[in-house]
């Protein structure tokens, strides 16, 4: 049952047509009324839990690559549009390869953690396992907006 709830509060759709009654009252889950469209959505709900949570998920070799040496200290990130993907500076030197900007201007609640997560470090050398930290959260949100629009086609 978590899991169809957490689908269906991720819902684009369901988020956009309830978006001032959730505002002022608790969400409104609506009742599944097809049973293989509920499974599916249990699914996709326990999919983007386990996402949501980092669990198994695993840098991909194409994806927010870091491949020059450096301080590695943060001091001001920006990103850089270049097609489907940029990069993401951490400082003049370096950078984060292949960030969808999707990933870069994902939001979860009030802010992009894209962004907060690297800001918070600003003035610290990234250790290398702050490195594929960083990789990983690239991809939990990259699949987190593919995952929601699956669950959208779901809903509607």
């Amino acid at each position: 049952m978590l899991d169809y709830i957490y689908a269906v509060l991720h819902s684009p759709t369901y988020r956009e047509r309830y978006k001032e009654f959730l505002k002022i009252d608790f969400s409104r889950v609506p009742y599944p009324e097809v049973v293989k469209k509920f499974w599916k959505l249990v699914k996709l709900g326990g999919k983007l839990r386990r996402l949501h949570l980092m669990e198994s998920v695993k840098p991909l070799p194409n994806m927010a690559n870091f491949p020059v040496p450096g301080t590695n200290e943060v001091e001001k990130p920006y990103y850089k549009p270049g097609g489907k993907s940029g990069r993401v500076y951490i400082n003049a030197e370096q950078y984060f390869d292949r960030v969808p900007q999707e990933a870069w201007e994902f939001y979860i609640g009030g802010y992009q953690p894209a962004q907060k997560w690297l800001k918070d470090r600003k003035g610290r050398a990234l250790s290398f396992d702050e490195i594929q930290h960083y990789q990983r959260i690239i991809r939990a949100l990259q699949e987190t907006g593919e995952t929601m629009l699956e669950i959208d086609d779901e809903i509607r």
